[in-house]
């Protein structure tokens, strides 16, 4: 069955980990929304989840002893307090400066589906972050159905997402297309509830709203009386929907990468592709500048370059070891490369070889992409995108405006002509089998501390416009990262890096208007 290809808006948080020495960017954001009004959870009610002890032990998946992890219970629905619980996995690096310890630096990667403990454990051990790791326990979570966390999201087998990505039949646009496609997206939302513990329990509370409320817990169970979050992509909708939740509980709140929270689905999606077309741009100028790029040295023909490349893949893939290159992992692999530019050379050394009649570099970076292991495994992080995107957003299931939105996608990434700059999630979304529990708002937040909202120039995935107007929303200080890439704090960039660090260490923001490159 095929579900389309997975919308540039989603990469793992190991991109292109291993083709480059650049720290693996966080994972970026899904359609925004963040929580509305809903039932509120009895507090009382909650207490012997907010009080809970964690038993802190050592790391099941790293060796390292300078971290420990525990696992925290919570509510499988927080309205069934007494029901149900299931487990969130979380792992913490503790500060050697007990006398200077400010507390806990809880953070999230983005996704949805990106595992923070990973990124806690990766984060935590970086050069830029030691200043944070000399005043702040760092600590991640998996959120529900990632990870560590339990259960654990399950709805396609490996071999089943290794077919998925093989077909190319998503391109068919015709009513039989659309037709097998909706029976696709029927199928793969009844293996969700079927292959998963608790099943359509779980997809239903799976949401942003509840990993807010998971992440309260455990704020209170760090023994924090005041959150300090950092959150990057998917991460800055998780810390925007606990600003509405609990204002008077966020001591900070640094959100880089930002989701526009007033964008619908299909709007989102729009903005998103004209960003990845826009940085394709960057790389082009940068490819032609070089004498041995793979694209030909006129800039403005490079997308023409790269459809003439990839486009006979469609009917004739090209062997990539002992897989195959396929059209869609060929853009794919092409949307994962254009996050950091430290994975250009790559990219352009997957075209080089694909002249050569050689999809390899592509077929790697596209496996990054979709979280799928060395051994074959997948990491299961397109499962949770759609599970979580699916019940974070009104539904759209108007052909018509599906359509629209397609046609627009188009014009504004024509580099993606002749794949589907994806729509899969209107069609998995219309037809899931449970209700959305948010929905697209303006955010609505009184007595929160001033946020810090990072927003690079060309990002990709999260425009520029994104983080400008989730500042003037959250009433926040937005610093400006002149760059192509997604996600900017702690990669090394010593005017956003300080800026930072200054603002969660002593809660000092920078100045309006703030730019960095």
């Amino acid at each position: 069955m095929s579900l389309r290809r997975v919308p540039a808006v989603l990469v793992v948080a190991v991109l292109v980990a291993s083709c480059t020495t650049q720290q693996p960017q966080p994972a970026p954001s899904v359609s925004p929304t963040t929580t509305t009004a809903s039932p509120t959870p009895d507090p009382k009610a909650l207490e012997k989840f907010s009080k809970q002890t964690l038993a802190w032990g050592a790391c099941a998946s790293f060796k390292d002893k300078a971290f420990d992890c525990a696992k925290l219970t919570v509510p499988l629905d927080y309205l069934k307090p007494d029901g149900e619980t299931i487990s969130i996995g979380v792992l913490r690096h503790k500060t050697k400066s007990s006398g200077r310890r400010i507390g806990s630096l809880v953070l999230n990667p983005g996704g949805p589906g990106g595992s923070g403990v990973s990124a806690a454990a990766r984060i935590a051990k970086s050069r830029p972050a030691a200043a944070l790791a000399e005043r702040f326990d760092i600590v991640g979570f998996d959120p529900r159905g990632v990870g560590s966390s339990e259960p654990k999201l399950v709805c396609l087998t490996d071999a089943e997402r290794d077919a998925d990505r093989a077909e190319d039949s998503e391109s068919d646009s015709t009513p039989a297309g659309i037709t097998k496609q909706l029976a696709d997206a029927r199928a793969y939302a009844a293996k969700c509830a079927e292959r998963t513990k608790h099943g359509t329990e779980l997809l239903a509370n799976i949401g942003t709203r509840d990993v807010v409320r998971d992440l309260d817990v455990l704020r209170s169970a760090l023994g924090d009386e005041k959150l300090t979050y950092l959150g990057f992509s998917y991460g800055t909708q998780i810390g925007t929907a606990y600003a509405e939740a609990y204002p008077d509980k966020v001591r900070a709140l640094l959100l880089d990468g930002a989701v526009d929270p007033e964008l619908d689905t299909a709007e989102s999606l729009v903005t998103q592709m004209a960003g990845f077309q826009n940085t394709f741009a960057e790389f082009g100028k940068w490819c032609a500048a070089r004498p041995d790029c793979a694209l030909g040295r006129d800039a403005g023909a490079v997308t023409k370059a790269f459809q003439d490349l990839v486009q006979p893949l469609i009917a004739d893939p090209v062997p990539a070891g002992n897989r195959e290159l396929s059209f869609e992992d060929a853009i794919t692999g092409t949307s994962a490369a254009l996050y950091s530019q430290d994975a250009w050379k790559f990219l352009n050394d997957g075209f080089a070889e694909l002249k050569r009649g050689s999809g390899k570099t592509l077929v790697a970076l596209a496996d990054n992409y979709y979280g799928r292991e060395p051994d074959g495994r997948y990491t299961g992080i397109l499962d949770v995108y759609f599970a979580v995107r699916c019940v974070d957003s009104a539904r759209i299931a108007d052909r018509r405006v599906i359509d629209d939105a397609h046609q627009r996608m188009l014009q504004g990434a024509p580099f993606l002509t002749g794949g589907t700059p994806d729509m899969s999630e209107l069609d998995i979304c219309s037809v899931w089998p449970v209700p959305a529990t948010s929905k697209v708002h303006k955010p609505d937040v009184d007595g929160l501390p001033r946020p810090l909202i990072i927003s690079t120039t060309d990002d990709p995935a999260t425009p520029y416009a994104s983080g400008v107007n989730l500042a003037r929303d959250l009433k926040g200080a937005l610093l400006t990262f002149e760059g192509a890439q997604h996600t900017v704090f702690l990669d090394g960039n010593e005017c956003v890096d300080s800026a930072g660090l200054a603002y969660l260490i002593d809660g000092e923001l920078p100045a309006s208007d703030t730019r960095c490159s």
